[in-house]
């Protein structure tokens, strides 16, 4: 199946630079004519079929405008150029927040948007981890971009106070922290021992 530029437009699409359409609206479907089956199609990747993947097809990664998300959702979102689907709605420290639920059973609350797209197009973020944005990109809802680890990981990966003391390979007085010189506190904090034992000898 393939459609004019024309009619991709009027549908919300745009055309980048290389010639690739994105699509930034969901909920539009595309029926082919000129296809007996009648496929409903929604607009993402190309099918080997030559046309766009249908709306009950697996796909190897979940694609933009995904009907399994609310429109509401994706009317909150923009493609960037390098992958990124950017929050353009309220955030809180940071990153995208949702709101979810109803005011009839008492379930409406606020979520971390990235981490329910994650959840709802992915899978449940397993107990003990939570999620990383790898593309460094607080306001990112793109759920291929972000990865469930542990805390000290996510830290560890960040550029906060714990990922550069972390990064230090030299006490401040030049003392190495190898093995021989480093010893952890109960709270998993570096000390060297060569300071430690020139404080002890005044």
């Amino acid at each position: 199946m393939s459609i004019s530029l024309d009619y991709a437009t009027s549908l919300g699409a745009w055309q980048d630079k290389e010639g690739s359409l994105h699509w930034p609206k969901s909920g539009i479907m595309v029926i082919s004519t000129a296809d007996r089956s009648r496929d409903a199609y929604t607009p993402g990747s190309p099918t080997s079929k030559g046309g766009l993947p249908m709306l009950n097809q697996s796909t190897i990664s979940p694609q933009f405008g995904d009907p399994r998300l609310p429109e509401r959702f994706w009317a909150k979102v923009r493609v960037l150029e390098n992958g990124c689907w950017g929050w353009m709605a309220g955030r809180t420290g940071g990153y995208g927040s949702f709101r979810v639920g109803s005011l009839r059973d008492g379930t409406r609350r606020m979520e971390p948007a990235h981490r329910w797209a994650y959840e709802h197009l992915i899978g449940s973020i397993p107990d003990g981890l939570e999620p990383d944005h790898l593309c460094r990109n607080r306001t990112c809802v793109n759920p291929t971009h972000i990865e469930p680890v542990t805390r000290r990981t996510n830290l560890l990966r960040g550029v906060g106070l714990t990922a550069r003391n972390a990064a230090k390979t030299h006490c401040p007085a030049g003392h190495p922290y190898d093995e021989e010189n480093t010893r952890l506190s109960a709270r998993n904090q570096r000390h060297c021992r060569e300071c430690t034992r020139e404080r002890q000898r005044v």
